[in-house]
């Protein structure tokens, strides 16, 4: 099956100044998204969703992770990443876990990125201009806090009901100005108190 969105979007964010304090380098939060003809709209229950997630997925990571890529300067300096998927009203929730929850489309995406840690995401049912919130993490360690970020933006006339829309982002480094610790100081931290309540 050749895959032929009806739209590409293509975003790039900078933010320049967080709480009246200047942000440098900016950070860089970009997203590229597809609309694309929902597979399996119009066909009732479809048992078996492999035959087009094995041909629409792969294609989907191919379009979307070069054209990332070049949002962000260069994968070289991409840091956190996500995806999402919406299915519109006459398809199913599955629809759109199908492809993006495949190693088809994900692993180029890692691949590219040269990520270790899963892709946090988000799936959903929604109209046209429905909110499409990627969350992401760091790329090689889910403990980082800085990375957990979110990336969003809406289409005013997608998905319609019959179309899904997938999209993946990507950041050029954390929150400005994080301060609220990462996972393994909060991990040595409740150890601490675990044994000094025990010793007590």
């Amino acid at each position: 099956m050749d895959l032929r969105p009806r739209k590409l979007l293509m975003t790039s964010e900078e933010i320049h100044s967080e709480i009246g304090r200047s942000v440098s380098p900016p950070l860089r939060l970009c997203i590229a998204a597809a609309v694309l003809t929902n597979p399996w709209a119009g066909r009732g229950y479809v048992e078996d969703l492999q035959p087009e997630i094995r041909s629409i997925a792969p294609a989907l990571g191919r379009l979307l992770v070069p054209a990332l890529g070049e949002l962000l300067g260069g994968m070289d300096n991409l840091e956190a990443y996500g995806k999402a998927a919406v299915v519109g009203l006459d398809g199913e929730l599955e629809h759109a876990s199908a492809l993006i929850h495949t190693l088809r489309f994900g692993n180029i995406f890692r691949a590219a990125t040269g990520g270790t840690t899963f892709l946090p995401f988000t799936n959903r049912r929604g109209s046209a201009g429905s909110p499409i919130q990627i969350p992401l993490m760091h790329k090689d360690d889910p403990g980082w806090r800085t990375h957990y970020l979110t990336a969003e933006t809406v289409i005013a006339d997608a998905p319609g009901p019959d179309e899904i829309v997938i999209a993946i982002a990507g950041s050029s480094g954390g929150r400005p100005f994080a301060r609220i610790g990462n996972r393994y100081e909060d991990e040595r931290d409740l150890a601490a108190e675990t044994a000094a309540r025990g010793a007590g």
